[in-house]
């Protein structure tokens, strides 16, 4: 069973988007309340970028192969999480926050764990490789808390 002391945080996350859940209860009974929501506004690959799959020559004859397309969706959920994981950590280094619990898929938790810096992995009291982020409030707290 997960514990967190009050004033921690809880991070459910994806790549398009986030909910800061702080634990205004106890380290007993813990009772998260919803601190901040953000999420990503979620363009057409048209409106992220243009630009056609490139070509490559090979030095030696007439040979061509494609390079592969560019994931714009990929590249802005990564940069949502990258920001996000700064904004995080701000908060843990500034002391307004102590510990972080993160829930996020797999993935998303990859990109988290590059970008959060060493010097505060304590802060970290958990990772969570769970796809939480639709459930409603009462039911992510019974799954994490029991």
């Amino acid at each position: 069973m997960l514990r967190i002391d009050a004033g921690d945080w809880v991070l459910v996350c994806d790549g398009r988007k986030a909910i800061i859940l702080e634990n205004t209860g106890t380290r007993a009974a813990p009772s998260l309340a919803v601190k901040e929501v953000r999420e990503q506004q979620d363009l057409r690959t048209s409106e992220q970028g243009s630009d056609a799959p490139g070509r490559a020559f090979t030095s030696v004859g007439a040979n061509r192969s494609a390079v592969d397309q560019t994931d714009w969706h990929d590249q802005g959920d990564r940069a949502f999480l990258r920001g996000l994981v700064h904004d995080v950590h701000k908060a843990v280094s500034t002391g307004r926050v102590r510990g972080v619990v993160i829930v996020a898929p797999p993935k998303a938790l990859g990109v988290i764990r590059q970008g959060w810096p060493s010097t505060h992995s304590s802060a970290i009291k958990a990772e969570l490789a769970h796809d939480y982020l639709k459930l409603p409030v009462d039911e992510l707290e019974r799954r994490l808390f029991g």
